[in-house]
């Protein structure tokens, strides 16, 4: 009986993960997404996600599936609540554009209006988003990723006593209708589709369950209140933690280029869309990948 031959292992790829010149982020030159990536290599690109908590793979010219198949090697998928911007054929995929067809958005086209961690209002938040780039505006359209284990770091003594121990909410609908981008809108959610988003609640500073680090887990985008304490006190209190997070020494601001994928660890960020002209095309793909339960 003849020896099976064993299958071929998988050639290393030469690529560069370079910090940025912030506290936080880097990018990957020499990668291509459309090979295969054996596991030296992937234990390269998550040591540099969890290093960075911002990476970006510059001209990746992959198609859906290889982003969604690549996405798969961090976790499981998350499939968002508007089924109506999957994109056919690969509901793992959400399309994020402000395109309109035949009188209908064909994406969410005010996806990250205001400063979020994603999925934060699921009881297992994302691990991690990767938005890969399919058509870019000419102005605009810009990214922000606030580093919020610096946040925590940094904050002040005062305030880090008023949070250490207590827990707050999160909800999907808690500024859904608020409009912040001309020419978007968003549909109205079914009884159904408010199943899926019930409001749940985490902790104020959580854990990072692979670097061991703590985060401040609020954003103005889903944290509606603080768990325990009265809505005037709550409300001050979030509002300190927010402009505290998003202070400038703690931001990476992305300046998409072509075909660029960026993955970031929702776990220790959180982030926002700049927008774009409304009359300027941009659409993107964006896998999301389910994270732990906060603790």
């Amino acid at each position: 009986m003849s020896a099976v031959s064993a299958s071929p292992a998988i050639a290393p790829q030469h690529f560069e993960i370079r910090p940025f010149s912030g506290a936080v982020g880097a990018e990957i030159i020499g990668l291509d997404l459309s090979r295969p990536i054996n596991d030296q290599d992937f234990a390269r690109i998550h040591r540099g996600h969890l290093d960075h908590h911002v990476v970006v793979l510059r001209d990746q010219r992959i198609s859906p599936q290889q982003q969604i198949d690549f996405s798969r090697r961090f976790g499981v998928l998350q499939i968002h609540v508007l089924k109506q911007f999957l994109l056919a054929g690969h509901p793992e995929i959400l399309i994020v554009s402000n395109i309109v067809e035949n009188g209908q958005n064909i994406g969410l086209g005010d996806a990250g209006k205001f400063w979020h961690s994603d999925l934060s209002y699921k009881e297992l938040p994302s691990l991690g988003s990767m938005l890969h780039a399919q058509e870019l505006p000419s102005e605009g359209g810009d990214t922000l990723f606030a580093d919020m284990h610096k946040a925590w770091d940094t904050l002040p003594e005062a305030l880090r006593k008023a949070v250490e121990g207590r827990s707050a909410a999160h909800s999907y609908t808690a500024r859904y209708s608020e409009t912040k981008f001309e020419g978007n809108w968003r549909p109205t959610l079914t009884p159904e589709q408010l199943a899926q988003v019930a409001e749940v609640v985490h902790p104020v500073v959580r854990t990072h369950p692979e670097n061991g680090r703590k985060a401040l887990f609020v954003s103005e985008g889903f944290t509606t209140r603080i768990v325990g304490l009265p809505e005037d006190e709550s409300k001050h209190l979030l509002d300190e933690l927010y402009a505290h997070s998003v202070l400038p020494q703690n931001i990476y601001r992305h300046q998409w280029q072509p075909h660029d994928l960026v993955f970031w660890d929702n776990r220790s960020l959180i982030h926002l869309a700049a927008g774009c002209p409304s009359h300027l095309r941009r659409k993107l793909y964006r896998t999301t990948i389910q994270g732990d339960a906060p603790f």
